[in-house]
């Protein structure tokens, strides 16, 4: 299904900070991102205000103005500023960027806050860029103090409220890359007299200083968190863009008025965010589409009001009732669409409405099972099968109609004559009834040429002959030309038709249900395969992530080993084995459900629903 691209010609607020303190998520770009059925890397940026963290999303949207610049040392973005634009590198993805209000404004009367911004920005990001001026020393780590607080601003897992601390890995499965942004960086990188590169300059500065004091434990505290929660870390550090002069007219310059150096870091940065940032995923590898990231940032944003502290598994739980809800009706809405495009009614034989009916349903449960996922997706595909039925039991009923709306208007046409010749009596006299059962033989032999009755002409043109049985007895009676006799005898003939006639109808409704039964069997198994399928990806998608996590937590853990740091080094291997020994609980938490509902179908015949509900 093709989706159509997003084209937004400047930002808009998302997410606005009201002067109370109040975060309230804007209808407007909402409705913007719920229109987003396209996967979307989001790249957030998060710095200290007045540190031209706008310019750099400017340039990464590929314009030199959107995101309002400001020239004073007035902080100009409030809140969190969204640009939704077509993916430069990524075909049919949307590169969603988002500019936060600067941290430590000393014209905020409330600050609190800002950690609440800091929160949403990694929430909501994939790639997270901190945008800093000078150098990363000390005095840079603390201002990054928002980082600390993470673990009491945000849980992994409701069973974890009330405890002081998780485990940083669960926390990966939710955080984005990390890119450090130096500004007017005028340092040689350089340690010792030997050429650095930017990645090594920033390793080097989250380096852990020796000793257990209190005054070197806080010291550290930051730049643990950063190695914990950002395994995956980029830094670049940027020339001054221009002299001092030109800075506040920066949107306004031409590219020649820009130092080459600094345009050399800029497109290296942009080229670097374009091509390495990844999509925007939940957990078990979920791709978010806009519509998600919309429905995210309103319960998290929603959470942060109530007072309570954002719990990540309750919200991606929510996010998978809503898209898997969505899902459900749009899985319909695709299967009445596609039924109605290629069903002409009535269908000559049920065999014909059948196969549309697997076809149409096989597409519509793609669409389903291409966005619907987490633990309960066994009890949506059921509502989905379930829903699918009646829908089918709908359009049998529709058919059904339309063949006997179709049959009933040919045989009035065709028997019209014979209508006439009754009501004018030319058959109630003497030789009457052969004149009739002729005429009736005649209609009878026309009507079965004509095409097009569909599946109910038999039991069409059975009514017809019931409907003029008692003028047949009545014509048959009063003809003086037959005896008493051969009147009984030709009674008991049209008698003798009659049951023939009845019993093939039973017995072509009998096959006409087992053929439906049996049809439907196959429909319930392939929605089971469906199912199976849909687990063993996601097992393998959780698996996969997992197992890159223990690869970004080893090489931390290398990195600890390294600088001599045994403490965190025998910290950071029980939070390795922490998470592989979670990874079966895990699996079977999420999964289990729908084992469950594999196995409650049976070997023989798995059915998603009972198999006594049948259409038609």
């Amino acid at each position: 299904m093709m989706v159509a691209e997003v084209h937004m010609e400047n930002p808009i607020c998302l997410i606005d900070n009201r002067p109370d303190g109040t975060l309230v998520v804007e209808e407007k770009a909402m409705q913007i991102l719920l229109g987003i059925r396209q996967p979307v890397v989001v790249v957030a940026i998060v710095g200290l205000y007045r540190t031209g963290k706008s310019y750099l999303m400017n340039r990464l949207a590929g314009k030199t103005e959107g995101f309002p610049l400001g020239a004073t040392v007035q902080g100009q973005t409030k809140g969190i500023w969204m640009w939704c634009l077509p993916h430069p590198r990524r075909p049919n993805h949307t590169l969603v960027l988002l500019d936060t209000e600067g941290l430590g404004d000393v014209q905020k009367g409330n600050t609190q806050n800002d950690s609440w911004i800091f929160a949403l920005a990694i929430l909501l990001s994939s790639t997270l860029v901190y945008n800093s001026i000078g150098t990363i020393d000390q005095v840079a780590l603390e201002k990054l103090h928002y980082v600390t607080e993470l673990t009491k601003k945000i849980h992994t897992k409701s069973s974890q409220h009330g405890q002081e601390e998780e485990n940083s890995a669960e926390f990966i499965r939710f955080f984005p890359d990390f890119t450090w942004a130096v500004r007017d960086f005028t340092l040689q990188l350089e340690i010792d007299g030997q050429p650095i590169s930017e990645d090594e300059y920033l390793e080097n500065a989250l380096k852990l200083q020796e000793g257990n004091s209190e005054q070197i434990k806080q010291c550290n505290m930051s730049r643990l968190c950063i190695r914990k929660f950002f395994p995956t870390r980029k830094c670049f550090t940027f020339d001054r863009p221009a002299n001092r002069r030109k800075l506040h007219q920066l949107e306004k310059l031409k590219e020649e008025d820009l130092e080459p150096d600094f345009l050399e870091t800029a497109e290296k940065f942009c080229d670097h965010i374009w091509n390495t940032s990844r999509l925007k995923t939940v957990p078990g590898g979920r791709v978010v589409s806009g519509t998600m990231l919309a429905n995210l940032a309103k319960s998290y944003v929603e959470a942060i009001n109530s007072g309570q502290v954002p719990c990540l598994e309750n919200a991606v739980q929510a996010l998978a009732v809503i898209e898997n809800t969505a899902a459900v009706r749009e899985a319909i809405s695709r299967y009445e669409e596609l039924m109605e495009k290629r069903m002409k009614l009535p269908t000559e034989t049920m065999e014909e409405l059948l196969e549309l009916h697997a076809e149409c349903e096989r597409e519509a449960t793609g669409v389903f099972m291409a966005r619907a996922f987490g633990d309960q997706i066994g009890q949506y595909q059921g509502e989905l099968a379930h829903k699918l039925l009646e829908k089918k039991k709908e359009f049998c009923a529709r058919n059904e109609q339309e063949s006997l709306n179709r049959c009933h208007a040919v045989l009035m046409e065709l028997s019209q004559e014979l209508e006439d010749g009754i009501a004018k009596g030319i058959y109630s006299v003497p030789g009457g009834y052969q004149r009739f059962l002729g005429k009736q033989h005649e209609i009878e032999e026309k009507y079965r040429l004509v095409p097009g009755k569909g599946i109910q002409a038999k039991k069409a043109l059975e009514e017809f002959l019931k409907s003029k049985k008692s003028v047949a007895e009545s014509i048959l009676q009063t003809d003086n030309a037959l005896s008493e006799k051969e009147k009984e005898i030709e009674a008991e003939r049209v008698r003798v038709q009659e049951a023939q006639r009845q019993q093939q109808l039973l017995e072509e409704e009998k096959d006409r249900l087992e053929q439906i039964k049996k049809d439907q069997e196959e429909i319930n198994k392939k929605q089971l395969q469906d199912l199976m399928e849909k687990m063993e990806k996601e097992k393998k998608e959780w698996k996969e992530e997992t197992e890159r996590m223990v690869e970004n937590k080893g090489k931390e853990l290398e990195r600890l080993l390294e600088e001599g740091h045994q403490q965190q080094a025998r910290e950071m291997q029980n939070e390795i084995q922490h998470v592989g020994q979670c990874v079966p609980d895990i699996l079977k938490a999420i999964f289990g459900g729908v084992t469950d509902i594999i196995n409650a179908a049976g070997s023989h015949s798995p059915k998603v629903l009972p198999a006594n509900f049948y259409p038609c």
